[in-house]
């Protein structure tokens, strides 16, 4: 059975769930419980699950027209193959199913690979190739996406139709491998094919976090954006969807100023606050100092959620004083952050009081803003650590990538321990527990070293 009645007195939402950036709703919390013990009583896809993989629940109306009462029941999914199968009864199946022995794309994939071995020269190496990318062609036509209108498109169509402007149309030509496979789209083309109404929707790792998937056990994650932002966009258009939070804006808070010279300022920049405008909120250190300093640069940047000191250069020639410091490291940073406490610490045996953390990074093109730990090809990415407690660090980052310190926590090969409330690579909270409190650098114009700080607000 794949509808799954959920038994509840909780009130649906007004609008369905926008996938990208959510809370989850308590009905969805209540049927990821539900998966969960699922998952958890059934040894064989507990066993592959344990690796790693990202599940979803979608809540549903199935309309009674005998009483014209509204039922609530649930749909679960899972990106991808479980423990090797696509046709498992409780959850929802696949947009559309190529594992098929018999079928044209196995068949022609074993084809492919017969050919590949028993030839080495290079026109057949072309030929195969060609002959992949058109069975890969072939297999997006077959994904025939429904919307809330019932209207119909394959992936192809979609995909060109979200991408039509002439330089995202060459930059992104057609969908990666395994686009349509994910939770989302095989939930909401379940429910349109069976006449059930979506009411809200969310996704759940389970397991362990995998060298792409820097997950935590049991959290809720958006839907990823490289795959499924121009899929969902059209699977959800003829639903009433909640308003992308992201594009509210968030609240103007106030810069605290540490220093002030005439050529110069130290700011205390609080989390929840942008360093420089992004691509909706304009709101940001940056503008503040622009309007009191039209000439004004940030030097250096934080992440939004990370509070602490910044340097505003109040002249393009001091900011590229200051750049040279940067490139050439002699700018040392420190922050403060405090670990999740996790309920198996023994991480913290084979962990060193204080050391370094060299893991290089790069984009996840498929969930942006999301780093990944490349060891191949990845930036290098240094950090130096010291504990002050079993949950307190000290950071030092020799350099400066997006994400790194976040990362250098989380990952199992840094230190193991996310950053409390860090909602992409542990869990959520009332804010990132991260602050860059010390900052040496020599100033541009009197050649002096100095040194500021600012005290944790969280300790």
């Amino acid at each position: 059975m794949k509808l799954h009645p959920l038994n509840t007195d909780i009130a649906k939402p007004e609008r369905f769930t926008y996938p990208f950036c959510y809370e989850p709703h308590p009905l969805c919390q209540l049927a990821a419980k539900e998966v969960q013990a699922y998952i958890a009583s059934h040894a064989e896809i507990k066993e592959d699950a344990d690796h790693g993989k990202m599940f979803g629940v979608l809540v549903v109306e199935n309309q009674n027209i005998q009483n014209n009462q509204s039922n609530l029941n649930f749909l679960a999914a899972y990106s991808g193959l479980l423990a090797g199968r696509n046709d498992w009864e409780y959850f929802v199946p696949p947009v559309y199913d190529a594992q098929q022995p018999d079928g044209h794309f196995k068949t022609t994939e074993r084809e492919i690979s017969r050919i590949s071995r028993e030839t080495s020269n290079t026109s057949n190496s072309s030929s195969t190739r060609g002959m992949s990318q058109d069975l890969q062609l072939w297999l997006f036509h077959q994904y025939q996406l429904l919307n809330a209108r019932g209207e119909t498109k394959d992936l192809v169509d979609i995909w060109q139709n979200y991408y039509d402007r002439p330089k995202l149309r060459e930059k992104f030509p057609l969908p990666p491998g395994g686009t349509g496979d994910c939770c989302a789209p095989k939930l909401l083309q379940y429910a349109y094919q069976q006449n059930l109404k979506p009411v809200c929707m969310a996704e759940f790792w389970w397991g362990q976090s995998t060298k792409e998937e820097l997950r935590q056990h049991g959290n809720f994650y958006p839907a990823c954006r490289g795959k499924c932002k121009p899929i969902l966009t059209w699977m959800m258009e003829g639903l009433d969807v909640d308003v992308n939070p992201e594009t509210l804006g968030f609240p103007h808070l106030e810069v605290k100023t540490i220093y002030e010279d005439d050529a110069l300022l130290v700011v205390d920049k609080p989390s929840g606050m942008l360093s420089t405008p992004g691509r909706v909120e304009e709101y940001s250190v940056e503008t503040i100092m622009r309007q009191r300093y039209p000439d004004s640069f940030i030097a250096h940047r934080l992440d939004m959620w990370t509070s602490g000191l910044l340097i505003v250069a109040k002249s393009l020639e001091v900011y590229r004083s200051l750049q040279e410091q940067f490139v050439k490291h002699q700018v040392k940073k420190r922050y403060i952050a405090v670990l999740e406490n996790l309920e198996i610490l023994d991480r913290l045996d084979v962990l060193e009081k204080k050391g370094t953390i060299s893991l290089p990074l790069r984009p996840d093109p498929m969930n942006r803003p999301r780093q990944i730990v490349d060891h191949e090809h990845g930036k290098r990415a240094v950090t130096d650590y010291e504990f002050q407690n079993e949950n307190i660090v000290a950071l030092y980052p020799q350099t400066g990538r997006t994400h790194q310190l976040r990362i250098h926590c989380a990952h199992p090969e840094g230190l193991g321990r996310p950053i409390k409330g860090d909602e992409l690579y542990g869990t959520k909270a009332d804010r990132l527990y991260l602050h860059a409190e010390q900052i040496w650098f020599r100033h541009p114009i009197t050649g002096e070293d100095i040194h500021f700080i600012s005290p944790s607000p969280f300790l």
